[in-house]
């Protein structure tokens, strides 16, 4: 997820020093929102809004339905300020696409990188926390970006960029735009998408029969901008929309559904889903997708 180097072949989990190192610098510069100074209501804009851009269009957009995926399809030039906006979650791409394919290929069982007998503690954080046997097979899961210039650039420099981000926010609005633009809002991004590993595989409930333990959990979606209704995502991984019926809230498919932008397939592209999506409607009818 963050910087350090996961490539060295292990057959057991083991911590991964540097990575928790960083986490705990920034979950330590969050408390610092607790002082007096640091509060102000445009720094707490600031975080809101670079949540949405970050973990939203960069997270949950780019890395996981684009990206992962493939649901739908837009100009390069568009797929990587996509991704340059998951970059500034400060979670690597390449680590990040790679582990939710294995995830996919074998949910809540042996080789899924979250489940670690699953565990709330791991599917949350722990995996995390550690360099894992998987992460020799990262290269194999991502054939289709490891190439690219673009994807190992980005894949190499994510701190770099938070550092150039902070240093914006700082020219803009002192401390607490640092404070809350760069800390806060990557400790909520960072638990918001590990919910959807951890409670969106426990809590609330499910709508198709799944050979994994997903779920839709409403204020997990709510959190992540539609991600939270992941077994309806497990059901049909390759569509762009999670909410299955139009009063479940998913943000991010409103974006993809949204753009008619010149040289783009996305019109055609979410047609095409829409339709997949009436159809999985009339499947989940029996139940309460």
């Amino acid at each position: 997820m963050m910087a350090a180097d996961k490539t060295v072949a292990l057959d057991s989990p083991v911590l991964d020093w540097p990575v928790i190192s960083i986490l705990a610098i920034i979950h330590a510069g969050a408390l610092a929102a607790l002082l007096p100074g640091a509060f102000s209501w445009p720094a707490i804009g600031v975080a809101i809004f670079l949540h949405w851009l970050t973990g939203g269009v960069g997270i949950t957009l780019g890395y996981h339905r684009l990206i992962t995926h493939r649901s739908f399809e837009i100009p390069k030039w568009v797929e990587y300020a996509l991704l340059f906006c998951g970059v500034l979650a400060c979670q690597k791409p390449l680590e990040w696409v790679a582990k939710h394919r294995m995830h996919h290929e074998h949910a809540d069982a042996a080789g899924d990188p979250y489940d670690r007998h699953g565990s709330f503690w791991w599917t949350h954080l722990g995996w995390v926390l550690h360099r894992l046997p998987c992460d020799r097979d990262i290269p194999r899961y991502t054939k289709d970006i490891t190439r690219d210039p673009v994807y190992q650039f980005f894949n190499r420099s994510i701190l770099l960029w938070q550092v150039a981000l902070a240093g914006l926010l700082f020219a803009l609005g002192g401390w607490p735009f640092v404070v809350w633009g760069i800390f806060v809002r990557l400790v909520a991004v960072y638990h918001c998408t590990w919910f959807v590993n951890s409670a969106a595989h426990r809590w609330c409930y499910r709508s198709h029969e799944t050979v994994d333990r997903s779920t839709n959990c409403w204020w997990v979606a709510l959190l992540t901008y539609g991600e939270g209704l992941h077994n309806n995502h497990h059901a049909f991984p390759s569509s762009a929309r999670q909410g299955l019926r139009r009063w479940k809230v998913d943000m991010t498919w409103w974006l993809v559904a949204g753009p008619r932008s010149h040289g783009s397939r996305m019109e055609d592209q979410a047609s095409a889903l829409q339709a997949c999506s009436r159809r999985a409607e009339d499947v989940s009818a029996l139940g309460h997708a």
